[in-house]
C-alpha cells in the first residue's frame, strides 16, 4: 500500500495577511514537491457547502436516465454537462463507474454569464468546449442544486485567489521580467474557470468484476505491467490552480438518493434538497487521490473535511517558467469487496485557467485558448 503524504498546510488568515512564506511555496509548489497546498481554518460555511453539493452529486448520479440524456453537450466533448461511458480507462475499457458533471465558472465574475465570451479567434462553433453555455438540471428536477454549486464554487475561487497572490509575491522575486500580479488577476477575473462534480458509482459486488478490482488483484498477486493507475490514469491538469474538496463517501444502499417526482401541487419554490449522511471513513482505504512524487514514488494524499487542497497544472508551471511544476496524479474508487454496502465517491474540482486570450507562456506567446486546444486534442477518447 502507498504510503500517505503529509502535504504542505497554511491557514487562510496567512493567505490573506500575505505571510506564507517562499520556503512553504517551493515545498508545496517547487521542483521536489507533491504539487499540493492544503488551506486550513476555512469558515464553517465550506464544510456545510461542500456536504450539501457532494450529496447533490448522489442525487444527481440516480436521476433517470432520460433526464440525465438531456443533460449531455456532445459537441462539447462533454465539457459542459452531464457524461457517463464517454471516457476510456488506460486498459481501453469504457469508464462506466464515474459520472461526471462540468459548469464553468464564469458566474464567478459576472452571474449573467453561463460560459466565456467568444474572442475573435475562438468562438462557439470552432471552440465549443469552453463556449457552450452551461446545461443545469431544473429546480423541479433537482432544487437547490444550481445555487448550492455556485456557492461553493465562489468560496473555492475566492481562495484560489489568495493562493495565486502568494504565488505573484514568489515569482516577482525570482522570476525576471515577471508581470506584478499575473497569477493573482489571471485568477480572478477568469471567465473560463471550470468546476467538475464527480460522482464514482458504486461498484456491484454480485456482478462481473470491474477495471478497478482487477488491477488490485493482479497487483496482489503480483504480476508484471499492472497499473496502479487502471482506475483513472495519471494525467496533469492544465489549468493554473486546481481547487479539491476532500471525497464524500455514501453509503447508497443505506441513504436512498432517488428524487422523488414533484408534487402537482407542490411550492412553487421547491425546496433544497437535504444532505445525505457522510461515511466518517471509506470502508476502502486505498480509496483516495493519489500523486506521483518528483522522485517516482506512488503517495496517498488525505483531504480533511473542513479544508481544500490546490494542485498545480500546466499552465501554472508555464507562467512560472518552472518555479512551480504541475503534479501528475490519479484516483482510486472504493471496491465493493470491501463493504457490504453500495459506496459511492462524491468529490469537486474547479479548474482555475486563464482567459482563452491571456498568456501562458510569454516567450512564445501562447495563449490559454492556443494551449488548451491542444490538450483537449490530445485527451479526448470519446
Amino acid at each position: 500500500m502507498a504510503p500517505i503524504a503529509q502535504a504542505v498546510t497554511v491557514s487562510l488568515q496567512d493567505l490573506k495577511d500575505g505571510t506564507v512564506s517562499s520556503e512553504s511555496l517551493c515545498k508545496a509548489f517547487g521542483p521536489d514537491s507533491l504539487g499540493i497546498l492544503v488551506v486550513k481554518d476555512m469558515p464553517s460555511e465550506f464544510a456545510r457547502l461542500r456536504h450539501h453539493l457532494l450529496s447533490y452529486s448522489s442525487y444527481l448520479g440516480n436521476l433517470p436516465k432520460s433526464q440525465l440524456d438531456k443533460l449531455e453537450n456532445e459537441k462539447a466533448k462533454y465539457l459542459t454537462g452531464w457524461s457517463r461511458g464517454k471516457e476510456t480507462l488506460k486498459n481501453g475499457q469504457v469508464d462506466t463507474l464515474k459520472g461526471s458533471f462540468y459548469a464553468n465558472c464564469a458566474f464567478y465574475v459576472d452571474p449573467a454569464l453561463a460560459c466565456a465570451a467568444p474572442t475573435e479567434q475562438f468562438n462557439p462553433d470552432n471552440f465549443p468546449e469552453y463556449l457552450s453555455p452551461n446545461i443545469w438540471p431544473g429546480e423541479d428536477t433537482l432544487p437547490g442544486f444550481q445555487d448550492t454549486f455556485e456557492e461553493l464554487c465562489r468560496v473555492i475561487i475566492d481562495t484560489a485567489v489568495l493562493v495565486a497572490r502568494a504565488c505573484d509575491r514568489y515569482a516577482e522575486k525570482e522570476i525576471a521580467g515577471y508581470p506584478t500580479g499575473y497569477l493573482g488577476r489571471v485568477v480572478s477575473t477568469s471567465t473560463t474557470t471550470k468546476a467538475r462534480l464527480l460522482h464514482y458509482f458504486p461498484e456491484d459486488p454480485s456482478g462481473q468484476p470491474s477495471p478497478l478490482a482487477m488491477s488490485y488483484e493482479a497487483a496482489n498477486n503480483n504480476e508484471d505491467n499492472v497499473d496502479e493507475d487502471n482506475w483513472c490514469a495519471t494525467h496533469l491538469d492544465h489549468g493554473c490552480l486546481t481547487g479539491l474538496t476532500s471525497a464524500m463517501f455514501v453509503d447508497e444502499s443505506e441513504s436512498d438518493p432517488t428524487v422523488a417526482a414533484p408534487e402537482i401541487d407542490a411550492s412553487p419554490v421547491p425546496l433544497p434538497l437535504q444532505p445525505l449522511p457522510e461515511l466518517e471513513t471509506c470502508p476502502d482505504p486505498a480509496a483516495g487521490l493519489y500523486i506521483k512524487s518528483r522522485t517516482g514514488e506512488t503517495v496517498h494524499v488525505k483531504i480533511p473535511h473542513d479544508r481544500i487542497a490546490f494542485q498545480t497544472g500546466e499552465a501554472l508551471e508555464r507562467i512560472t517558467r518552472g518555479k512551480f511544476k504541475a503534479v501528475p496524479h490519479f484516483v482510486r474508487g472504493a471496491r465493493a469487496a470491501l463493504s457490504d454496502g453500495k459506496i459511492a465517491r462524491n468529490t469537486l474540482a474547479v479548474f482555475t485557467q486563464p482567459n482563452l486570450g491571456d498568456e501562458v507562456d510569454m516567450d512564445q506567446h501562447i495563449t490559454f485558448g492556443q494551449f488548451a486546444r491542444g490538450i483537449i486534442e490530445k485527451n479526448t477518447v470519446f
